[in-house]
């Protein structure tokens, strides 16, 4: 039996195979070369739409996250958080991969951000400011009841964040200002200090003061112009790397020592060092 020519796109192959061999093998034929080019490219798009779907799953997240906020669920509300961050981090890595970067990715990225990484810790700090002594605190029932949402302030400057980000071209290879996933690791790590460290920490977290301050705090932190270096590795050699090699040592020990009171620290960690390569980088020695 004559082979079929599964690549080739030649219509008048077509029109003569019809003619000379009837109307059933064209269509076999035609069934043949469609195939090998429907499969290559239902590939193509699948591997496009991958980021997108893990984007949606940051978002998805990110919901139930916030619903958890309000079943007084703190500790599944980081749980969640964590794993919109997982996806978070592999959406853009698989859409370099791909080569599957878009607008139209960018900015579901953004939207689902604003969920998972704009909402829920605003959330979580008002919900934090509920649970403190904020009524013994601030005696003024009319200023109480302003003062208890301050802590959503801090989703407006993600949001602002999220905004500038997107228009930023400084932002390739680095970030200026603290990146807003985190922001809310630093803020969901709180409620998990409180679980996993009773007692210890619990005047410090539950002072209504601490939480609009470190509300404020984080909020300037979020659309500051503070360089801070990304976790990229170009290459691994000391030399090139040691502020990342440094923060990587450090959430090591801090983590072993902390568990999860580490993660403030290191987040602040992760601010100081930039700091210092900044200062080191103008002023090389």
């Amino acid at each position: 039996m004559k082979k079929l020519p599964c690549q080739s796109e030649n219509v008048n192959y077509f029109v003569r195979e019809a003619r000379i061999s009837g109307i059933g093998h064209f269509f076999q034929i035609a069934f043949c070369v469609g195939k090998s080019n429907f499969e290559p490219n239902l590939t193509k798009s699948m591997k496009r739409h991958i980021p997108n779907v893990l984007t949606c799953l940051n978002l998805f997240c990110g919901c139930i996250a916030s619903v958890m906020v309000f079943r007084n669920r703190l500790d599944m509300t980081a749980y969640f958080v964590f794993l919109a961050a997982f996806f978070d981090l592999f959406d853009g890595m698989i859409a370099r991969k791909v080569g599957a970067n878009s607008a139209f990715g960018k900015e579901l990225d953004s939207l689902a951000d604003a969920v998972s990484f704009g909402f829920v810790p605003g959330a979580v700090l008002f919900k934090l400011f509920q649970m403190s002594d904020f009524r013994q605190a601030i005696p003024d029932e009319a200023v109480r009841s302003f003062m208890q949402f301050l802590p959503f302030v801090v989703t407006i400057f993600s949001i602002l964040r999220l905004a500038k980000f997107n228009l930023d071209t400084r932002q390739t290879s680095s970030f200026i200002g603290l990146p807003t996933p985190a922001n809310t690791l630093l803020v969901i790590s709180l409620p998990l200090i409180l679980s996993h460290h009773p007692g210890k920490f619990d005047a410090l977290i539950l002072n209504p003061f601490f939480i609009l301050s470190l509300t404020s705090l984080m909020s300037y932190l979020l659309i500051s112009e503070i360089p801070l270096f990304d976790m990229k590795f170009k290459s691994f050699d000391f030399e090139s790397n040691k502020f990342q090699y440094f923060l990587i040592i450090g959430a090591l020990l801090l983590t072993a020592i902390f568990f999860f009171a580490a993660i403030p620290m290191i987040i602040f960690l992760y601010v100081i060092l930039s700091v210092i390569k900044n200062i080191t980088d103008v002023n090389p020695q």
